[in-house]
């Protein structure tokens, strides 16, 4: 029986075309308006006038399918700083709109990719932390919320090499490790009494568990009841924004007893009760904190590669038996949402190889496309790869 473990495999893409105005970094070009011209005129498939635009990932995680649906507010807010970063700071409007981008796009790789032995199916987001400092290393390269929808090929991570599993981005940077040690079950007890879930339900870890890879490890799960068709029910996505919620409530009470000894509770915390009852009357929770405070006030490299903010990374994923699985971990500096799965990948420049998998998958990605747009759900862009319909 083959070896389960994170897997690293090799993606290639062509180069692209940018040029960085003299004395200005990477990652602050990255954030400018000049930048998402480029991304849209170059990769652009879809937009519409909730300025939610579709486009095909460049730097792509996969080959066989990858694309992204990102809120590009950066010529109506200009600052980066104040850009939305995560579902609750988007308008009703436009989450309505996005979710149903998301179900149409989640729909269509189910239907393309049936059996779960033969691809690994995900899409969620990263939150890109607004209180990151522009010039951190490992910053977002476009402060903007955004998702991902990829599908890998279960032959081509069955032929990959192992991953080091002491890798970082796998380990998530100490935060995972951190809930994990000393906070596992106020962590639990925390989602489980403060959500109110009819149709998301608590998966047990060996449900959530892609064999091949062995990942997610120790995470909260849910089983999404009733698989692909509940997407297209409104309540999921409530229950969905729920366990979002519930995250932050977490990870900002937990924050905010490390940053200030017997903190008062936040005033605009999603669950009060729970909160109050669950967390803030919790000797593990109390004790953690103070450990990370401790330790923040002696080492400044450790203090300075705090979160302070809710930084996660929510998945909707397909597991080993087909099952539609929810899942929300902390997102550390630098790793990508593929690696919440075990799926560490080395993206290379590589034109010649990436034009032998682009046509097959412009075409995916079309198709996906046209779907959109017969829904109402926004306009088809023209690039140099493809047409506006």
């Amino acid at each position: 029986m083959m070896q389960s473990g994170p897997r690293e495999i090799v993606t290639p893409f062509r180069s692209i075309p940018l040029a960085i105005p003299e004395g200005m970094k990477h990652n602050e070009f990255f954030n400018s308006t000049e930048n998402l011209n480029d991304l849209a005129n170059n990769n652009g498939l879809l937009v519409n006038s909730e300025n939610l635009l579709l486009y095909r990932k460049a730097l792509g995680h996969s080959t066989e399918f990858d694309c992204s649906i990102i809120y590009n507010t950066s010529k109506t807010i200009l600052n980066p700083l104040g850009r939305p970063v995560r579902r609750t700071q988007v308008a009703e409007n436009v989450k309505h709109v996005w979710n149903r981008m998301n179900q149409i796009i989640i729909d269509y790789m189910l239907e393309q990719y049936p059996d779960p032995d033969e691809a690994l199916i995900l899409a969620g987001e990263a939150s890109l932390d607004a209180t990151w400092p522009l010039t951190s290393p490992g910053v977002p390269s476009i402060r903007m919320l955004h998702n991902h929808f990829v599908v890998f090929s279960k032959d081509t991570l069955r032929k990959a090499k192992p991953a080091d599993a002491d890798n970082p981005n796998l380990t998530d940077g100490g935060q995972h490790s951190l809930f994990q040690a000393y906070m596992r079950d106020v962590y639990r007890e925390f989602f489980d009494r403060a959500l109110s879930l009819k149709i998301l339900k608590p998966a047990s870890e060996s449900d959530a568990r892609i064999g091949l890879t062995g990942y997610p490890q120790g995470l909260p799960s849910w089983e999404i009841q009733g698989g692909a068709a509940a997407l297209g029910d409104v309540h999921f996505w409530k229950e969905y924004d729920e366990v979002l919620k519930g995250f932050i409530d977490f990870y900002r009470t937990f924050f905010s007893q490390v940053s200030t000894r017997n903190a008062s509770m936040l005033t605009d915390v999603y669950f009060p009760e729970e909160v109050e009852s669950v967390l803030l009357f919790n000797n593990d929770f109390m004790k953690t904190a103070k450990k990370v405070r401790d330790l923040c006030i002696v080492d400044a490299k450790y203090a300075n590669a705090i979160r302070w903010q809710p930084a996660f990374k929510q998945l909707i994923y397909r597991n080993d038996a087909g099952k539609l699985i929810v899942t929300i971990s902390q997102n550390s500096i630098g790793n990508a949402i593929t690696e919440l799965l075990g799926v560490v990948v080395n993206r290379i420049p590589d034109a010649e190889a990436y034009s032998l998998h682009e046509p097959a998958l412009i075409g995916r990605l079309l198709e996906v496309r046209r779907r959109l747009i017969e829904a109402d759900l926004g306009e088809g862009i023209a690039t140099d790869y493809w047409p506006k319909e």
